[in-house]
């Protein structure tokens, strides 16, 4: 049985709630006709302008409770309160009444109504745009909405492929110290061999590199990888050994194969993680960009009003 992701919470509530609110506000868009034109200023235009200006808020609301949830659970916890009794006190206030909702929940609203904001505030406009701070404000909110559906992406898809990336591993620290063993077996094996091969597997172990700059993240790329070149060095020198060092000199190739084989997963699972943490770096910033132009927004019509 499927588990049901936060798009389809309570059978898709808040899409149905979303979709409603759109479809209503473009009929009345539509069949209303004011002398002037549709623009931010008719009642119309205040009228939605009010509403995303709501919603808007509420949206960059949820997000800061959210990161600064998991920072107060950490206060309390260092400061010795139970979990007992902070849920016995919590539940009696309004914030604790808004944490009994379940996430999924929560999340799914925000996802839906971002959705719908993107639909009224442009109703807001009337399709008026200029280079002024309403426009900028207006593409600072599209520019967050397109961030955050790209994280909606990534969270649905990037755990999974991390999971089955990691070939049963827990954790990345456990792939590492596996990958630290076979360095450690190598060297070991290494030393009956040649010092041209003795060289290449201290190489391996020493300049092989996982994670990085930002652009080795993402691309789970080192140029020359190490370990990489290793595997196709000793396969060409394999070929001229014979007998019980052949044997040896196999099993020592094998090792490498799958350290890199290893190290293709490593730089694939902080890969990964860095796409899935990507969008937050931007997220944020743009969201509290987009607040202080729409704060900017609001004042600017009041002053000309």
């Amino acid at each position: 049985m499927n588990r049901l992701t936060f798009l389809e919470f309570d059978h898709y509530r808040y899409l149905k709630i979303a979709s409603l609110l759109m479809v209503i506000s473009i009929l009345v868009y539509l069949f209303d006709q004011p002398e002037t034109g549709a623009y931010g200023g008719t009642l119309l235009g205040y009228f939605f302008g009010i509403l995303s200006a709501i919603i808007a808020v509420a949206q960059v609301v949820y997000g800061i409770r959210k990161r600064l949830t998991p920072i107060l659970a950490e206060r309390r916890k260092l400061s010795g309160i139970s979990p007992t009794q902070t849920d016995r006190r919590t539940h009696k206030t309004g914030w604790g009444k808004l944490q009994g909702v379940p996430l999924q929940g929560w999340l799914s609203a925000h996802v839906y109504f971002g959705l719908s904001l993107l639909v009224l505030a442009t109703l807001h406009t009337g399709f008026q745009f200029g280079w002024d701070i309403h426009t900028f404000a207006y593409v600072l909110m599209v520019a967050v909405i397109i961030i955050g559906f790209y994280g909606i992406h990534a969270y649905l898809r990037f755990p999974r492929m991390m999971t089955d990336n990691m070939g049963g591993m827990d954790t990345l620290d456990t792939l590492l110290i596996k990958i630290e063993d076979l360095d450690k077996l190598a060297s070991i094996m290494s030393l009956q061999f040649s010092d041209d091969i003795c060289a290449i597997v201290l190489k391996s172990r020493q300049k092989t590199l996982i994670g990085g700059n930002f652009f080795r993240q993402l691309t789970a790329y080192q140029r020359d990888c190490p370990t990489a070149s290793a595997v196709r060095k000793l396969h060409m020198l394999g070929k001229g050994l014979k007998g019980d060092q052949l044997k040896s000199f196999n099993d020592l190739y094998s090792i490498l194969v799958h350290k890199d084989t290893l190290v293709t997963r490593a730089r694939l699972h902080v890969r990964f993680k860095a796409l899935l943490e990507f969008w937050q770096y931007l997220h944020a910033p743009l969201s509290i960009a987009f607040l202080t132009a729409l704060v900017a927004h609001i004042i600017a019509i009041f002053y000309y009003w």
